[in-house]
């Protein structure tokens, strides 16, 4: 076939290709991309399929020169508390990034977490499906990418999302099969949640209670996700390029690994450790500290192993409050960077967009 026919075809094949009806038949069946292993797909659907110019160019060199900082929390209350403290302000500083060890939360409970995700949404679809929504308004809500109907491409990623915005959710709210064990795991991180408000507060140059006091970490949405094997990883993503909306995010990841880190200019591996946990900082708290700590982009990549399991508690500032960079961060000589904003208008605007590989802060930088 001659090069012009060939440009032909494919312009005709463009012409023809109904992205949007594609999703609503996807999105209708209600099974996620686990439904498409269920179902034997050997080739990916158009609409999981991104550009060639945003997929991963793995440089494995650099993941040997830079490691995210690990930091060992045992003595935080006494003992060791100015040392991570000062851990903790480099990190938030340089990388936005570090991974915690011997912060209190029981192995045993966060391997419990990882299990049940993965039982939930292993269930036959006709059980999960009940689940199923779009609706913000459900405080809990199973679904296969949040940005679906608005993503030019999808993600290879399905989710369970538990929302604690308006405070704590009865039990029976939740599915049966991950009840006792999402309780207990929101037990310890909501204490992990106080402890790292303290620190991070002290890591700023300021009081300990003072991140509390502006109610700067006060609700928890946490979605608990799950990427199936993909037959075709090279082509999609388990999770694009993006930073997170919220102040901060405690994130339980399972040993398959994936989560990469943008650091220098270069893609960097975020290796699992078994009893540990991802801490990550989120826009909100770079809007309010001018800066001074960093929300940095981050992706999962899709893999031909797995299931890979995780659970994102992303902290979210008061909803009922207004934002600025605080004034111990602002001067003649370094005046605020944002705009005043409150976090429903943030989410509005990051919603609007999806995933799309672009930050929103720079969208409230003045």
């Amino acid at each position: 076939m001659s090069t012009i026919m060939k440009e032909v075809v494919l312009l005709s094949d463009e012409d023809s290709y109904n992205r949007a009806k594609e999703v609503q038949e996807f999105d209708e069946t209600k099974a996620g991309v686990k439904g498409l292993i269920d179902s034997g797909i050997i080739n990916l659907p158009r609409f999981l399929i991104h550009p060639q110019e945003t997929l991963p160019n793995y440089d494995a060199t650099s993941s040997c020169l830079f490691q995210v900082p690990v930091i060992d929390f045992t003595g935080h209350e006494k003992c060791r508390r100015l040392e991570i403290i000062s851990e903790i302000k480099k990190a938030s500083e340089t990388w936005g990034f570090f991974q915690m060890v011997n912060h209190d939360v029981p192995v045993n409970v966060m391997d419990d977490m990882l299990k049940v995700i993965k039982e939930f949404h292993e269930q036959d679809k006709e059980v999960k499906r009940e689940w199923y929504s779009r609706d913000h308004k459900m405080k809990v809500r199973y679904f296969c990418n949040g940005d679906l109907l608005v993503a030019k491409a999808a993600n290879w990623r399905d989710t369970i999302l538990f929302d604690f915005q308006d405070g704590p959710l009865d039990q029976q709210a939740y599915p049966l099969v991950c009840r006792e064990a999402v309780s207990k795991y929101m037990e310890h991180v909501l204490k992990l949640k106080e402890i790292l408000s303290e620190l991070l507060s002290e890591a700023l140059g300021l009081k300990k209670d003072y991140l509390a006091n502006i109610e700067c970490m006060k609700s928890e949405i946490v979605g608990c996700h799950y990427y199936p094997p993909c037959p075709q990883p090279e082509l999609t993503f388990g999770t694009t390029k993006h930073s997170d909306p919220s102040s901060l995010t405690i994130l339980l990841q399972d040993t398959i690994g994936g989560l990469q880190v943008l650091h220098q200019n270069h893609w960097l591996d975020i290796t699992p450790i078994h009893g540990g946990l991802v801490a990550n900082i989120g826009d909100f708290m770079q809007l309010i500290s001018n800066d001074k700590f960093k929300s940095v982009e981050h992706r999962v990549l899709a893999g031909s192993v797995g299931p890979r399991a995780s659970s994102a508690c992303h902290v979210y500032p008061d909803a009922c409050r207004r934002y600025r960079p605080i004034e111990e961060f602002t001067s003649d000589e370094n005046p605020p960077k944002y705009r005043e904003t409150d976090i429903t208008e943030y989410l509005t605007r990051f919603r609007s967009k999806g995933l799309d590989g672009h930050k929103t802060l720079p969208c409230f930088r003045l």
